[in-house]
């Protein structure tokens, strides 16, 4: 039940995740930061089984870390993804990683980039995309609302756009959203609660429906 999706901006990637953990009909929690931060101006959003999205996004981040530390600068955003993508193909031919993703970054260079990677070792770059069920109903929005050179107001104008969407479409919808914007000066995080479509600065933990209220349950003999 993972929704992701992520589009290029102006000067910055926009990528959003449901926060929600889910095994069959339970749901296990509802602040699951599925967004990895690589380093101060990479994002890879992973999406598949809880096991493999923890293996291989760790292994992807001591990676790029270990070759910034024997060569004393980071690889770029293609780099890094096409080496991201490579390692998926090699997987697949002895241990495949059952996981999908969306590698964001920001260069000096290139500006701001957005890759679609899938456990078959297909990667795009892209000005939008999505996975999951959540991300195929944001896709047709890409399509009809996603302009190049987006401002800050309207990506979370889309944003929420597509929170709605997701909200009216699933049986079951995520209750919050955690967004992360990487630019040139770095990742900045908010969260979205699905109900009320209130965003607010911070992680998935430090955001409550605000419709919610405490209920006392008065246990009787």
């Amino acid at each position: 039940m993972d929704s992701q999706f992520a589009f290029v901006g102006s000067n910055f990637v926009v990528v959003c995740a449901d926060t929600t953990s889910v095994q069959q009909i339970i749901v296990q929690k509802s602040d699951e930061d599925k967004i990895l931060q690589l380093d101060k101006t990479k994002l890879f959003a992973l999406s598949g089984p809880k096991g493999d999205v923890s293996n291989f996004g760790e292994f992807v981040k001591c990676n790029l870390n270990l070759y910034r530390l024997k060569n004393g600068r980071s690889l770029s955003t293609s780099a890094a993804a096409h080496w991201t993508r490579n390692e998926l193909a090699k997987a697949l031919r002895s241990g495949p990683y059952q996981v999908n993703g969306l590698f964001a970054g920001y260069d000096d260079q290139s500006g701001p980039e957005l890759y679609f990677l899938d456990y078959l070792a297909t990667m795009h770059k892209v000005n939008s995309s999505g996975h999951g069920y959540g991300g195929m109903f944001s896709l047709s929005l890409f399509d009809k609302h996603w302009v190049p050179n987006m401002s800050r107001a309207q990506s979370l104008e889309l944003v929420k756009k597509c929170v709605a969407e997701i909200q009216e479409r699933l049986v079951v919808a995520p209750e919050k959203f955690l967004i992360k914007i990487v630019s040139e000066k770095g990742v900045e995080q908010m969260t979205m609660v699905t109900a009320t479509g209130e965003i607010t600065s911070g992680g998935p933990s430090s955001a409550m429906p605000s419709s919610s209220a405490a209920v006392d349950v008065e246990m009787k003999a």
